[in-house]
């Protein structure tokens, strides 16, 4: 049994995760530990304080005691708002505090891009332009090519939980373009899952998810991979 540990902030769509666990297969665990949100607000000033240390240390314990053996803070815009290297010492932190290999959501879809081997993308954020702006800046520190940005204006994640499969196919038909190798939607917040192979097929092109790269990247962080067609090429391609 492979047992991975996500830090979750509040509740929005952190039902994916059953739904992803149930197409990984049987020896696979996710669990996940709540962390305290403070205001749901994608303002950079609110999600600075969401992503601090000590909230994020507040729930290590808990997935130590569960067995897990890697931890994501399953978060993209409370890390990439601290910056590329910000992000780096915040997961740095993580890891010393958990005592286990760590890793964030931001970090997972730069090493998705890197194991598919693609570089130019389209970003559909829900979030406010100039938070969607950093998660672009994110990437393009990263090695990525950022052809298209594409912000919602969603202020809570509250809001962007409540959302279904036509406004999410809308949001990434707004921001996509032909040159796009991949096609990007970073909030944790929003129900995806459901979702991937639509979104591919429609697009025909990778779409990388904010629930799905979390989870791949925690699988990657205990060197398994997995084949699972539902979620996606990331899922496929090492089958």
């Amino acid at each position: 049994m492979t047992s991975l540990g996500f830090l979750y902030p509040g509740h929005s769509a952190e039902d994916d995760y059953p739904r992803i666990e149930q197409l990984l297969g049987t020896d696979i665990r996710l669990d996940v530990i709540h962390t305290d949100i403070g205001e749901d607000a994608h303002r950079v000033d609110a999600l600075l304080k969401m992503g601090a240390p000590d909230r994020l240390s507040a729930g290590v314990e808990e997935l130590r005691l569960a067995g897990a053996e890697a931890v994501v803070w399953a978060c993209t815009s409370g890390s990439f708002v601290y910056g590329w290297e910000g992000a780096h010492e915040q997961v740095r932190a993580l890891a010393l505090s958990a005592g286990m290999p760590a890793s964030s959501t931001s970090f997972a879809f730069t090493n998705a891009l890197r194991d598919l081997g693609l570089r130019k993308v389209a970003v559909a954020a829900t979030y406010p332009e100039d938070v969607a702006t950093l998660f672009a800046a994110f990437l393009t520190a990263s090695g990525a090519e950022v052809l298209s940005t594409r912000g919602a204006g969603i202020i809570t994640a509250a809001e962007v939980g409540t959302w279904g499969e036509e406004e999410v196919l809308a949001l990434a038909a707004a921001a996509d373009t032909p040159d796009a190798e991949a096609l990007l939607l970073p909030d944790t917040a929003l129900h995806t899952a459901a979702h991937i192979q639509t979104l591919e097929k429609t697009f025909n092109k990778p779409v990388l998810t904010a629930n799905q790269v979390t989870t791949w990247e925690a699988l990657r962080l205990t060197d398994r991979r997995v084949n699972a067609p539902e979620l996606g090429a990331l899922f496929t391609r090492h089958g």
